[in-house]
């Protein structure tokens, strides 16, 4: 069973600016699903990440803008295992999807 985790990252104030339709009230938030840790799953983004292959894996907005993991908004989801499309659903529930 492939195991999922579910991931939040707040995006920056330059990612605001960028971005007319933001009412100014809202956070800025990037959500989804990994199979790694929140922690790796950010590190790769931050870092441009390719595989063996040299496949980008990380999201450029993420890169570009992700400031910090907002675990507050996830760990009490990713306490119980979850496959994939366990996982598909919850994502739906999260703040920013």
């Amino acid at each position: 069973m492939w195991l999922s985790y579910l991931k939040v990252f707040t995006l920056d104030a330059r990612f605001r600016a960028a971005n007319p339709q933001f009412n100014g009230v809202l956070e800025c938030l990037y959500v989804g699903m990994t199979s790694k840790t929140p922690e790796e799953r950010f590190k790769q983004h931050k870092t441009g990440y390719r595989n063996l292959k040299g496949h980008k894996l990380s999201a450029n907005i993420v890169e570009k803008y992700g400031t910090y993991l907002r675990p507050s908004l996830y760990n009490h989801i990713n306490l119980k295992p979850m496959n994939r499309e366990q996982a598909l659903e919850m994502e739906k529930k999260l703040p920013g999807t």
